[in-house]
Protein backbone atom coordinates (compact mmCIF):
# COMPACT_ATOMS: atom_id res chain seq x y z
CA UNK A 1 0.00 0.00 0.00
CA UNK A 2 2.55 2.58 -1.09
CA UNK A 3 4.43 3.97 1.91
CA UNK A 4 1.99 2.28 4.30
CA UNK A 5 1.67 -1.23 5.65
CA UNK A 6 -1.54 -3.23 5.42
CA UNK A 7 -1.63 -3.31 9.23
CA UNK A 8 0.28 -1.05 11.62
CA UNK A 9 3.28 -2.17 13.65
CA UNK A 10 2.29 -1.24 17.19
CA UNK A 11 5.26 -2.77 19.03
CA UNK A 12 6.92 -0.01 21.02
CA UNK A 13 10.47 0.71 22.07
CA UNK A 14 10.19 2.26 25.53
CA UNK A 15 12.63 3.36 28.19
CA UNK A 16 12.63 5.04 31.61
CA UNK A 17 15.33 6.67 33.70
CA UNK A 18 15.87 9.10 36.53
CA UNK A 19 18.39 10.88 38.71
CA UNK A 20 18.00 13.20 41.68
CA UNK A 21 16.67 16.07 39.50
CA UNK A 22 14.90 14.57 36.51
CA UNK A 23 12.76 11.62 35.56
CA UNK A 24 12.11 10.65 31.96
CA UNK A 25 10.18 8.17 29.91
CA UNK A 26 10.10 7.66 26.16
CA UNK A 27 8.43 5.51 23.60
CA UNK A 28 8.59 5.09 19.81
CA UNK A 29 6.43 3.17 17.37
CA UNK A 30 6.67 2.46 13.65
CA UNK A 31 2.91 2.55 13.11
CA UNK A 32 1.57 2.40 9.56
CA UNK A 33 4.81 3.41 7.87
CA UNK A 34 6.73 0.82 5.85
CA UNK A 35 9.89 1.52 7.88
CA UNK A 36 10.90 3.24 11.11
CA UNK A 37 12.84 6.43 10.37
CA UNK A 38 12.72 8.09 13.81
CA UNK A 39 15.61 8.02 16.27
CA UNK A 40 16.19 9.51 19.72
CA UNK A 41 18.72 10.22 22.46
CA UNK A 42 18.14 10.31 26.20
CA UNK A 43 21.15 10.91 28.44
CA UNK A 44 20.68 11.91 32.06
CA UNK A 45 24.43 12.31 32.48
CA UNK A 46 25.92 14.10 29.49
CA UNK A 47 28.18 15.30 32.29
CA UNK A 48 27.73 15.43 36.06
CA UNK A 49 25.27 18.32 35.90
CA UNK A 50 23.76 18.22 32.40
CA UNK A 51 21.09 16.04 30.78
CA UNK A 52 20.52 15.72 27.03
CA UNK A 53 17.37 14.65 25.20
CA UNK A 54 16.70 14.63 21.46
CA UNK A 55 14.24 13.40 18.85
CA UNK A 56 15.20 12.99 15.20
CA UNK A 57 12.61 12.40 12.48
CA UNK A 58 14.19 11.02 9.32
CA UNK A 59 12.87 11.41 5.78
CA UNK A 60 14.00 9.54 2.68
CA UNK A 61 15.74 7.03 4.94
CA UNK A 62 16.72 6.52 8.56
CA UNK A 63 20.49 6.95 8.48
CA UNK A 64 20.70 10.69 9.16
CA UNK A 65 18.36 10.39 12.13
CA UNK A 66 20.44 7.48 13.46
CA UNK A 67 23.64 9.42 12.83
CA UNK A 68 22.34 12.39 14.85
CA UNK A 69 21.20 10.14 17.68
CA UNK A 70 24.67 8.60 17.80
CA UNK A 71 26.86 11.68 17.41
CA UNK A 72 25.10 15.00 18.06
CA UNK A 73 25.36 14.88 21.85
CA UNK A 74 29.06 13.94 21.70
CA UNK A 75 29.80 16.93 19.48
CA UNK A 76 28.04 19.20 21.97
CA UNK A 77 30.19 17.75 24.73
CA UNK A 78 33.44 18.22 22.77
CA UNK A 79 32.79 21.88 21.98
CA UNK A 80 34.98 24.56 23.52
CA UNK A 81 31.81 26.59 24.08
CA UNK A 82 30.42 23.74 26.17
CA UNK A 83 33.56 23.71 28.31
CA UNK A 84 33.11 27.42 28.96
CA UNK A 85 29.46 26.97 29.94
CA UNK A 86 27.85 28.30 26.75
CA UNK A 87 25.42 25.48 26.02
CA UNK A 88 23.54 27.43 23.35
CA UNK A 89 26.61 28.02 21.21
CA UNK A 90 27.78 24.44 21.75
CA UNK A 91 24.57 22.87 20.48
CA UNK A 92 24.29 25.43 17.67
CA UNK A 93 27.70 24.41 16.32
CA UNK A 94 26.92 20.72 16.79
CA UNK A 95 23.99 20.93 14.36
CA UNK A 96 26.24 22.28 11.60
CA UNK A 97 28.90 19.75 12.57
CA UNK A 98 26.54 16.90 11.68
CA UNK A 99 26.52 17.95 8.03
CA UNK A 100 30.30 18.30 8.01
CA UNK A 101 30.85 14.86 9.50
CA UNK A 102 28.60 13.11 7.00
CA UNK A 103 30.67 14.23 4.01
CA UNK A 104 33.66 12.48 2.46
CA UNK A 105 34.98 8.97 2.83
CA UNK A 106 34.56 8.83 6.59
CA UNK A 107 31.00 10.11 6.42
CA UNK A 108 30.16 7.52 3.78
CA UNK A 109 31.57 4.67 5.87
CA UNK A 110 29.62 5.64 8.96
CA UNK A 111 26.34 6.18 7.14
CA UNK A 112 26.75 2.88 5.32
CA UNK A 113 27.26 1.09 8.63
CA UNK A 114 24.11 2.72 10.03
CA UNK A 115 22.08 1.96 6.90
CA UNK A 116 20.97 -1.56 7.64
CA UNK A 117 18.46 -1.87 4.86
CA UNK A 118 19.54 -2.25 1.23
CA UNK A 119 17.45 -2.67 -1.88
CA UNK A 120 19.65 -4.88 -4.06
CA UNK A 121 17.68 -4.02 -7.17
CA UNK A 122 17.85 -0.22 -6.93
CA UNK A 123 21.29 -0.24 -5.29
CA UNK A 124 20.07 2.24 -2.67
CA UNK A 125 20.91 2.01 0.98
CA UNK A 126 18.81 4.38 3.05
CA UNK A 127 19.31 7.33 0.73
CA UNK A 128 22.87 6.41 -0.27
CA UNK A 129 24.31 4.77 -3.38
CA UNK A 130 25.53 1.33 -2.38
CA UNK A 131 29.19 0.41 -2.77
CA UNK A 132 30.79 -2.63 -1.08
CA UNK A 133 34.09 -0.74 -0.72
CA UNK A 134 32.40 2.02 1.24
CA UNK A 135 30.70 -0.14 3.84
CA UNK A 136 33.44 -2.31 5.30
CA UNK A 137 34.20 -0.20 8.35
CA UNK A 138 31.69 -1.10 11.03
CA UNK A 139 34.25 -0.72 13.78
CA UNK A 140 35.56 2.68 12.75
CA UNK A 141 36.84 4.92 15.52
CA UNK A 142 34.15 7.35 16.68
CA UNK A 143 36.53 10.29 16.77
CA UNK A 144 36.77 12.14 13.46
CA UNK A 145 39.80 14.06 14.76
CA UNK A 146 42.25 11.30 13.82
CA UNK A 147 41.56 11.57 10.10
CA UNK A 148 41.20 15.35 10.27
CA UNK A 149 44.53 15.70 12.07
CA UNK A 150 46.21 13.57 9.41
CA UNK A 151 44.91 15.88 6.73
CA UNK A 152 46.37 18.94 8.38
CA UNK A 153 49.38 17.26 10.01
CA UNK A 154 53.00 16.80 8.88
CA UNK A 155 52.06 14.05 6.40
CA UNK A 156 49.21 16.06 4.96
CA UNK A 157 50.39 15.79 1.34
CA UNK A 158 50.62 12.01 1.35
CA UNK A 159 47.45 11.58 3.38
CA UNK A 160 45.45 13.96 1.21
CA UNK A 161 46.40 11.88 -1.82
CA UNK A 162 45.15 8.75 -0.07
CA UNK A 163 41.84 10.34 0.95
CA UNK A 164 41.24 12.11 -2.35
CA UNK A 165 41.78 8.95 -4.36
CA UNK A 166 40.00 6.62 -1.95
CA UNK A 167 36.44 5.41 -2.50
CA UNK A 168 33.80 8.09 -1.81
CA UNK A 169 36.33 10.75 -0.81
CA UNK A 170 34.23 13.19 -2.84
CA UNK A 171 30.95 12.14 -1.21
CA UNK A 172 28.89 15.33 -0.68
CA UNK A 173 26.70 13.80 2.00
CA UNK A 174 23.35 12.01 2.13
CA UNK A 175 20.33 12.94 0.05
CA UNK A 176 18.07 11.85 2.89
CA UNK A 177 17.74 14.01 6.00
CA UNK A 178 16.32 14.43 9.48
CA UNK A 179 14.77 16.96 11.78
CA UNK A 180 16.50 17.53 15.10
CA UNK A 181 14.92 18.83 18.28
CA UNK A 182 17.06 18.61 21.41
CA UNK A 183 16.92 19.86 24.98
CA UNK A 184 19.74 20.27 27.49
CA UNK A 185 18.94 20.70 31.17
CA UNK A 186 21.60 22.05 33.51
CA UNK A 187 20.48 23.07 36.99
CA UNK A 188 17.70 25.60 36.37
CA UNK A 189 18.68 26.33 32.76
CA UNK A 190 16.95 24.74 29.81
CA UNK A 191 18.40 25.07 26.29
CA UNK A 192 16.31 23.94 23.33
CA UNK A 193 17.65 23.68 19.77
CA UNK A 194 15.44 22.86 16.82
CA UNK A 195 15.70 22.44 13.05
CA UNK A 196 12.60 21.08 11.33
CA UNK A 197 9.08 20.30 12.51
CA UNK A 198 9.70 18.14 15.55
CA UNK A 199 8.68 20.15 18.60
CA UNK A 200 9.56 20.84 22.23
CA UNK A 201 6.83 21.94 24.63
CA UNK A 202 6.97 22.77 28.33
CA UNK A 203 4.06 22.54 30.74
CA UNK A 204 4.14 25.51 33.11
CA UNK A 205 1.36 25.43 35.70
CA UNK A 206 -0.62 23.29 33.26
CA UNK A 207 -0.22 25.70 30.36
CA UNK A 208 1.55 24.53 27.20
CA UNK A 209 4.35 26.75 25.86
CA UNK A 210 6.08 25.93 22.60
CA UNK A 211 9.84 26.17 22.98
CA UNK A 212 10.46 25.55 19.29
CA UNK A 213 8.94 26.60 16.00
CA UNK A 214 8.00 24.29 13.15
CA UNK A 215 10.19 25.25 10.19
CA UNK A 216 7.85 25.06 7.22
CA UNK A 217 8.68 26.55 3.78
CA UNK A 218 5.72 28.95 3.86
CA UNK A 219 7.08 30.89 6.84
CA UNK A 220 8.17 34.34 5.64
CA UNK A 221 11.80 34.12 6.77
CA UNK A 222 12.17 30.57 5.46
CA UNK A 223 10.63 31.47 2.13
CA UNK A 224 12.93 34.46 1.69
CA UNK A 225 16.03 32.36 2.33
CA UNK A 226 14.86 29.58 0.00
CA UNK A 227 14.20 31.98 -2.88
CA UNK A 228 17.42 33.93 -2.37
CA UNK A 229 19.40 30.68 -2.47
CA UNK A 230 17.88 29.74 -5.80
CA UNK A 231 15.14 27.38 -4.67
CA UNK A 232 11.39 27.51 -5.20
CA UNK A 233 8.28 26.40 -3.34
CA UNK A 234 5.54 24.38 -5.00
CA UNK A 235 2.50 23.14 -3.11
CA UNK A 236 4.22 23.83 0.20
CA UNK A 237 7.33 21.86 -0.71
CA UNK A 238 10.85 23.06 -1.46
CA UNK A 239 11.62 22.43 -5.14
CA UNK A 240 8.42 20.42 -5.14
CA UNK A 241 9.79 17.69 -2.85
CA UNK A 242 10.74 18.59 0.75
CA UNK A 243 8.10 19.96 3.15
CA UNK A 244 10.70 21.19 5.65
CA UNK A 245 12.77 24.38 5.49
CA UNK A 246 15.45 23.25 7.94
CA UNK A 247 16.98 19.83 8.42
CA UNK A 248 20.25 18.00 8.93
CA UNK A 249 21.37 16.16 5.80
CA UNK A 250 19.43 16.75 2.54
CA UNK A 251 22.72 17.78 0.95
CA UNK A 252 21.21 18.23 -2.51
CA UNK A 253 19.71 21.48 -1.15
CA UNK A 254 23.04 22.69 0.27
CA UNK A 255 25.21 22.86 -2.85
CA UNK A 256 25.58 26.63 -3.38
CA UNK A 257 29.33 27.17 -2.95
CA UNK A 258 28.85 30.94 -2.69
CA UNK A 259 26.59 30.81 0.37
CA UNK A 260 27.35 29.90 4.00
CA UNK A 261 25.48 26.94 5.56
CA UNK A 262 22.86 29.13 7.22
CA UNK A 263 21.90 30.69 3.86
CA UNK A 264 21.39 27.48 1.85
CA UNK A 265 18.02 26.46 0.41
CA UNK A 266 17.69 24.04 3.32
CA UNK A 267 19.78 24.75 6.40
CA UNK A 268 20.60 22.84 9.55
CA UNK A 269 20.79 26.18 11.40
CA UNK A 270 18.79 25.63 14.61
CA UNK A 271 16.69 28.10 16.52
CA UNK A 272 18.08 28.29 20.06
CA UNK A 273 15.78 28.99 22.99
CA UNK A 274 17.22 29.48 26.47
CA UNK A 275 14.73 29.24 29.32
CA UNK A 276 15.13 29.78 33.05
CA UNK A 277 13.18 27.03 34.78
CA UNK A 278 10.95 27.83 37.76
CA UNK A 279 8.81 26.05 40.35
CA UNK A 280 5.73 26.11 38.14
CA UNK A 281 7.35 23.92 35.47
CA UNK A 282 5.76 20.47 35.42
CA UNK A 283 7.38 18.59 32.56
CA UNK A 284 8.96 18.85 29.15
CA UNK A 285 7.90 17.02 25.98
CA UNK A 286 9.92 16.42 22.82
CA UNK A 287 8.11 14.67 19.99
CA UNK A 288 8.19 14.16 16.24
CA UNK A 289 5.42 15.46 14.02
CA UNK A 290 3.68 12.09 14.08
CA UNK A 291 2.35 13.28 17.45
CA UNK A 292 1.77 16.95 16.62
CA UNK A 293 -0.20 16.07 13.48
CA UNK A 294 -2.79 14.54 15.81
CA UNK A 295 -2.70 16.69 18.96
CA UNK A 296 -2.06 20.34 19.67
CA UNK A 297 0.54 21.29 22.24
CA UNK A 298 -2.13 22.06 24.83
CA UNK A 299 -4.08 18.89 24.07
CA UNK A 300 -0.97 16.82 24.67
CA UNK A 301 -0.13 18.64 27.90
CA UNK A 302 -3.70 18.12 29.14
CA UNK A 303 -3.58 14.44 28.20
CA UNK A 304 -0.31 13.96 30.08
CA UNK A 305 -1.65 15.69 33.18
CA UNK A 306 -4.66 13.39 33.04
CA UNK A 307 -2.54 10.22 33.03
CA UNK A 308 0.82 11.04 34.61
CA UNK A 309 -0.31 10.13 38.15
CA UNK A 310 -2.24 7.00 37.21
CA UNK A 311 0.23 5.25 34.95
CA UNK A 312 3.05 3.12 36.38
CA UNK A 313 5.81 4.98 34.51
CA UNK A 314 6.43 7.96 32.26
CA UNK A 315 7.07 5.64 29.32
CA UNK A 316 3.60 4.18 29.89
CA UNK A 317 2.19 7.70 29.53
CA UNK A 318 4.08 8.04 26.26
CA UNK A 319 2.71 4.71 25.07
CA UNK A 320 -0.82 5.89 25.77
CA UNK A 321 -0.17 8.98 23.68
CA UNK A 322 1.09 6.88 20.77
CA UNK A 323 -1.97 4.63 20.96
CA UNK A 324 -4.20 7.69 21.15
CA UNK A 325 -2.63 9.16 18.00
CA UNK A 326 -2.53 5.99 15.90
CA UNK A 327 -5.10 6.18 13.11
CA UNK A 328 -7.56 3.29 12.67
CA UNK A 329 -6.77 3.29 8.93
CA UNK A 330 -4.59 5.09 6.39
CA UNK A 331 -7.50 6.86 4.74
CA UNK A 332 -6.99 10.21 6.47
CA UNK A 333 -3.19 10.45 6.61
CA UNK A 334 -2.90 11.88 10.12
CA UNK A 335 -1.95 9.26 12.69
CA UNK A 336 -0.14 7.15 10.09
CA UNK A 337 3.41 8.41 10.64
CA UNK A 338 6.23 7.05 12.80
CA UNK A 339 5.84 8.33 16.35
CA UNK A 340 8.46 9.17 18.97
CA UNK A 341 7.95 11.02 22.24
CA UNK A 342 10.16 11.84 25.23
CA UNK A 343 8.57 13.03 28.48
CA UNK A 344 10.87 14.69 31.03
CA UNK A 345 9.52 15.43 34.51
CA UNK A 346 11.18 17.88 36.90
CA UNK A 347 11.42 16.02 40.21
CA UNK A 348 12.23 18.96 42.49
CA UNK A 349 11.65 22.69 42.46
CA UNK A 350 14.54 24.07 40.46
CA UNK A 351 14.54 27.58 41.93
CA UNK A 352 12.55 30.19 43.80
CA UNK A 353 12.88 32.65 40.97
CA UNK A 354 9.87 34.40 39.53
CA UNK A 355 8.20 33.07 36.40
CA UNK A 356 10.49 33.34 33.40
CA UNK A 357 9.57 34.35 29.89
CA UNK A 358 9.61 31.07 27.98
CA UNK A 359 9.13 32.77 24.65
CA UNK A 360 12.39 34.70 24.57
CA UNK A 361 14.93 33.32 22.15
CA UNK A 362 18.65 33.87 22.17
CA UNK A 363 20.42 35.74 19.43
CA UNK A 364 21.34 32.51 17.68
CA UNK A 365 17.67 31.76 17.12
CA UNK A 366 17.06 35.01 15.25
CA UNK A 367 16.24 34.74 11.59
CA UNK A 368 18.81 35.63 8.99
CA UNK A 369 18.41 39.02 7.43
Amino acid sequence: MGVYLSTPKTDKLSEDGENDKLKFGLSSMQGWRASMEDAHSALLDLDNETAFFGVFDGHGGRVVAKFCAKYLHSQVLKSEAYSSGDLGTAVHKAFFRMDEMMRGQRGWRELSALGDKMNKFSGMIEGLIWSPRGSDSKNAEDDWALEENFVFGPLSHLTLIIFEQGPHSDFDGPTCGSTACVALVRNNQLVVANAGDSRCVISRAGQAYNLSRDHKPELVAERERILKAGGFIRMGRINGSLNLARAIGDMEFKQNKFLPPEKQIVTSNPDINVVELCNEDDFLVLACDGIWDCMSSQQLVDFIHEHIHTESSLSAVCERVLDRCLAPSTMGGDGCDNMTMILVQFKKPVSDKKKADVGEQSAKGKEES
